[in-house]
């Protein structure tokens, strides 16, 4: 029997981070899931501490990869749930009841369901909301924002979920959320309480400026030149505001 979530989780020399995702995974109490590693050959101990983890329903696969979303479209063909959950190593759950919240809305068996996320520190401590709120209706159109639904937040229906395209570095994971939603026919949201806490030193936080970049190439694929340069236009405000908030914090 098919489990009702596949929690995939990308690792490479990731001994400093993995316990509070493996952890997190341990401590729900829905057992309704499977929990795969995908590890690009890590030569710390990695795999030592996965092993040591737990976890009934784990399996592990360590070879080389050609990077992070490589390693995802092996996770995604090796998954066996009904609900593709990619949980990052470093992040984790935001308390132990959230995969029976999920549980509760795959009822109605809708494309995604989605939630909130929350910010937190290498010691787990809360340190804000995510700049993007996730909206309690959402549809592709609502990807022209911006990522406004952490990757780490948005569940899949695994047969609406398309490989990821790896000619995307750094944002693949951008329009690959909005190829589901295109596909998807109904979105469930998970309410205001996050479902995922996000550790705040991620790839794309690393090279923020080139992960713009792309992400613009991805809403003129898919929305559009005339509409996607509009739309940036839009985010100047914010982005200034962000800007001048960091410079503010650093002070």
């Amino acid at each position: 029997m098919e489990p009702l979530f596949s929690i995939i989780t990308v690792t490479w020399n990731a001994a400093s981070v993995i316990m509070p995702t493996l952890e997190s995974v341990r401590r729900q109490t829905s057992s309704d899931y499977e929990m795969l590693i995908i590890d690009g050959a890590s030569s710390d101990d990695t795999l030592a501490i996965v092993k040591r983890a737990s976890i009934a329903a784990l399996r592990v696969f360590s070879e080389p990869d050609k990077g992070l979303y490589d390693a995802m479209n092996k996770g995604l063909a090796r998954a066996r749930g009904r609900y593709l959950v990619f949980l990052n190593a470093g992040d984790t759950f935001a308390d132990d009841a959230v995969l029976a919240r999920l549980a509760r809305l795959a009822t109605d068996n809708p494309g995604v369901i989605y939630g909130q996320t929350q910010l937190v520190d290498e010691q787990r401590n809360v340190v804000g909301k995510r700049h993007l709120t996730a909206p309690k209706r959402l549809t592709a159109d609502s990807f022209l924002n911006g990522m406004v639904v952490c990757h780490q937040a948005f569940v899949v229906r695994r047969d609406l979920a398309p490989e990821y395209d790896l000619q995307y570095r750094l944002s693949a994971d951008y329009d690959w959320c909005i190829r589901v939603l295109q596909k998807s026919p109904a979105n469930a949201y998970a309410g205001s309480a996050p479902i995922i806490s996000y550790l705040a030193d991620g790839m794309t936080t690393r090279h923020h400026r080139a992960s713009l970049w792309e992400r613009y190439r991805i809403m003129c694929r898919h929305y559009g030149t005339m509409r996607a340069t509009l739309r940036h236009f839009g985010f100047l405000p914010r982005y200034l505001k962000r800007r001048l908030s960091g410079s503010a914090n650093r002070q």
